[in-house]
């Protein structure tokens, strides 16, 4: 065949309507096994696949998980779907990933894409608040929130304050007085919460943020290459880095080895590849992304089975995994003050 085989193409080789075909796919066991094996070797003859999309709009019920991330490629969402992905494979359910890039509206798209498409629920790490496409469709699309959380809705996150603070309070009992916060987007929750522990910490120790305050950075790994050379150019530069999030932490990475500043400590709010690795091995808030994309699952489950549930709050637990690179001496005499490096 030069098209892909319908459930008409099935019938018509074996002699029978498409409703004795869909009644042998769909496993009822009402029909005579005469037909039953005429409608079976015409599947395997046609390589015949039952349309699940058109069964689900049929029944109301559909078998496929959706999940809409900020990126597929991020080390931390790569292990959430992983989880989410076998998980549902178990129960006989696929899977339906889409990324936001951070965008509200591609965001919005993407919810959209999905809830025509008749998925089961959906798992989402919200960049925007979209209660008014969400909330009328939450008895018939369950959508649970992971990483940041939408009032009235569940989540599974984890205690982005406290966490932070542990890493802020790491670099100061190593000594450090000139701590850089590096990775802050004013847009997100997580950033949020990131940024006020570390300014509370630096306050409480009678400490201030180097230079003019807090760099805004932009979600690409690549924005922050100038925003480490910039802190590294100041005339007081900082002796140490808090990165709150693991994406920009593997880039903070790769520039202190290209430019030879390993002598700069840092502590980074999310693990990454190689984190342990590289010289000094990076310490860092493990937040363990499985665990947290199981435990959005089987809250999805409980709605499947109970839509009126009232929302809950999930709280995953966070282990600070204590390496070396916070312990570079603080008082060491910085070669890069005021220099500025190349490009």
């Amino acid at each position: 065949m030069t098209h892909r085989a319908s459930i008409k193409d099935v019938a018509a080789l074996a002699g029978v309507s498409f409703k004795t075909v869909s009644r042998v796919v769909n496993g009822v066991d009402t029909v005579l096994p005469e037909l039953r094996e005429r409608v079976e070797a015409a599947v395997a003859e046609l390589n015949y696949v039952p349309n699940s999309a058109a069964r689900s709009l049929k029944s109301g019920s559909g078998t496929t998980i959706g999940i809409v991330v900020d990126s597929i490629d991020d080390i931390f969402f790569a292990s959430l779907v992983r989880a989410i992905e076998e998980r549902a494979l178990d129960r006989g359910m696929g899977v339906m990933v889409g990324s936001t890039g951070f965008d509200p509206e591609r965001e919005l798209s993407q919810l959209t894409r999905l809830a025509g498409q008749h998925v089961r629920g959906i798992v989402l790490a919200p960049v925007g608040d979209h209660s008014s496409f969400l909330t009328p469709r939450r008895h018939t699309l369950p959508v649970v929130t992971v990483d940041r959380s939408i009032p009235g809705f569940d989540s599974v996150t984890v205690d982005d304050y406290s966490a932070a603070r542990r890493a802020v309070r790491v670099l100061v009992d190593a000594g450090h007085r000139r701590i850089a916060l590096v990775g802050h987007d004013a847009r997100l929750q997580t950033a949020q919460r990131r940024r006020d522990a570390y300014v509370d910490v630096l306050t409480e120790n009678g400490l201030s943020a180097p230079g003019d305050g807090i760099p805004e950075v932009a979600p690409s790994p690549d924005a922050v290459r100038p925003v480490v050379l910039d802190l590294l150019a100041l005339p007081e530069p900082p002796t140490a880095l808090f990165v709150s999030n693991a994406r920009h932490a593997s880039a903070v990475v790769s520039v202190l080895h290209e430019i030879h500043r390993t002598d700069v400590a840092m502590v980074s709010f999310g693990s990454f590849a190689l984190a342990d690795a590289v010289d000094p091995p990076v310490t860092c808030i493990d937040q363990n992304p499985y665990e947290i994309g199981a435990a959005a699952f089987d809250r999805l489950l409980l709605r499947f089975d109970d839509p009126t549930l009232d929302a809950v709050a999930g709280l995953a637990d966070t282990s600070l995994v204590e390496r070396s690179s916070h312990l570079a001496p603080p008082n060491r005499q910085s070669p890069s003050a005021g220099k500025r490096y190349r490009p």
